[in-house]
């Protein structure tokens, strides 16, 4: 999915800002960053989908705040598709229920647009490699924001009561912002095994990525 090797193809990206100047910008620095292709673009939550329909796509970069269809929405339409993209939320704002609502939407990862222009491509570049990106400050006051709801941590913690105890432990791991590598590690087992435990723990739960279930696990305290 990434890379500018021979037989390696770009990574596929699609930006979606109600500002045509903030689009425009958004192309001039990542299309051809690090072997990024920016492939498309919408002005909207609603057009993105069309977009994806012309385009395979990777990853979408999606604004929050935008008239019609906003990014929260967005990001759930773009989630509900079959083999969907990743998204990154990219914005200005960063209240902790936004921040949660797009998570739970299915977004990878969540930046501000405040950020070096090597951090956003480097968060690019993770979402389409299947890794969570949080900006370090978004994660703080997420994780303390999750753990202070009595009642989503009581639903947390049932939610994680459906795992076996192996599985549980992986999804700690991923809570703690472990690779495959350092959960096998810890655990004494093979990183292949750790990506089988990943995939029921989705499937048990129902999410779609890693941020999701460090999330789940923020809010039941097992962080």
């Amino acid at each position: 999915m990434t890379g500018t090797g021979a037989g390696q193809r770009r990574t596929r990206l699609v930006v979606v800002d109600d500002d045509a100047l903030v689009r425009a910008g958004l192309r001039l620095m990542l299309d051809g960053a690090r072997g990024i292709e920016v492939v498309g673009e919408a002005a909207d939550g609603a057009g993105v989908v069309a977009v994806l329909d012309a385009h395979p796509t990777d990853v979408v970069l999606m604004d929050l705040r935008m008239p019609g269809v906003d990014g929260v929405e967005g990001t759930r339409r773009v989630c509900a598709r079959s083999d969907p993209p990743a998204v990154v939320v990219l914005t200005t704002f960063d209240t902790d229920d936004e921040v949660v609502a797009a998570l739970r939407a299915g977004a990878s990862g969540y930046l501000l647009k405040d950020m070096a222009p090597d951090r956003i491509v480097a968060a690019v570049l993770a979402a389409a490699a299947g890794e969570p990106v949080l900006s370090p400050g978004i994660a703080r006051r997420l994780m303390a924001s999750a753990a202070a709801s009595g009642g989503a941590r009581a639903r947390a913690l049932g939610a994680l009561g459906r795992l076996t105890a192996r599985e549980r432990e992986v999804a700690v791991g991923i809570g703690r912002g472990a690779s495959n590598a350092q959960i096998a590690a810890r655990l004494h087992v093979s990183v292949p095994t750790v990506k089988a435990h990943v995939t029921n723990v989705l499937l048990k739960l129902g999410l779609t990525n890693r941020t999701q279930v460090a999330l789940l696990v923020a809010e039941a305290g097992e962080d």
